[in-house]
């Protein structure tokens, strides 16, 4: 295995897992690094970088953000986020794989980069859930704070240096988790 297909598999993973906060988001880092060649996208995706898609992601994105700091909204979103999250993290681990075997390619991302997006996202709705049933919703645009900057950090991190994005995931994820146990403690 090449250099170059380790860093495309750990980019892939990171912003397929950053999808699991933030489904627009890392679709729009993705689309901003391809629009001005920070970072070469699979020959298939190279619609990606159009400025057509750059607005069409940025306001899906700015719609997004904007809905999960409304409480009992951000509860609806969940219903659909986690589905949305693993098909957007199968899509953006396959157009960060380069020149691979097809199936290769597809099976690494269903499971991994689908995988880590769903399992992100299932756990960011739980943390929701939770901050709904014991603050009534109010603390609901806090954790809508920390999903937003978790997606931002690990997507902007993960084009510019894939491994420091991936540290940076696992201590996010590390850090989710302590917040469930605190509040479930509580």
């Amino acid at each position: 295995m090449s250099i170059e297909l380790i860093i495309s598999i750990v980019l892939g993973f990171s912003l397929a897992a950053a999808a699991g906060f933030r489904v627009f988001i890392p679709l729009l880092v993705l689309s901003l690094a391809a629009h001005f060649g920070w970072f070469p996208v699979n020959e298939s995706w190279e619609w990606v970088g159009s400025t057509a898609a750059l607005w069409l992601l940025g306001v899906a994105a700015v719609v997004e953000i904007f809905a999960y700091f409304i409480p009992w909204v951000d509860n609806l979103l969940d219903t659909i986020s986690v589905p949305l999250a693993g098909i957007a993290g199968t899509l953006l681990m396959l157009a960060t794989m380069g020149d691979v075997n097809p199936a290769f390619a597809w099976a690494l991302a269903i499971i991994a980069g689908g995988g880590a997006a769903a399992a992100i996202s299932g756990t960011a709705s739980a943390t929701r859930l939770t901050s709904s049933a014991t603050t009534g919703g109010l603390g609901n645009p806090v954790v809508a704070s920390v999903e937003t900057g978790a997606a931002t950090t690990v997507s902007v991190a993960s084009i510019f240096s894939p491994v420091i994005a991936l540290i940076l995931l696992l201590l996010f994820v590390g850090g989710i988790w302590r917040l469930i146990k605190k509040i479930r403690g509580a």
